[in-house]
């Protein structure tokens, strides 16, 4: 599903998931973050350490 969302080839997929350091696409990296944060999944890095977070449901815009 994640390939489908991201619009990249499952094999690219399975290449960045993988935990032998394949070389992967600086463009497919980049896919799968966006579908990731389409999800909800926001990305934190501070100097504490790096992590992610799930955010369920949109944010509320403001209407001024």
């Amino acid at each position: 599903m994640l390939a489908d969302k991201a619009l990249v080839a499952l094999t690219a997929l399975k290449r960045l998931e993988s935990a032998n350091d394949l070389p992967v696409r600086e463009d497919t990296r980049h896919q799968v973050v966006k579908a990731l944060e389409g999800a909800g999944i926001v990305f934190l890095d501070s100097e504490r350490g790096e992590g992610v977070m799930l955010v369920r449901g949109a944010p509320e815009k403001s209407h001024k």
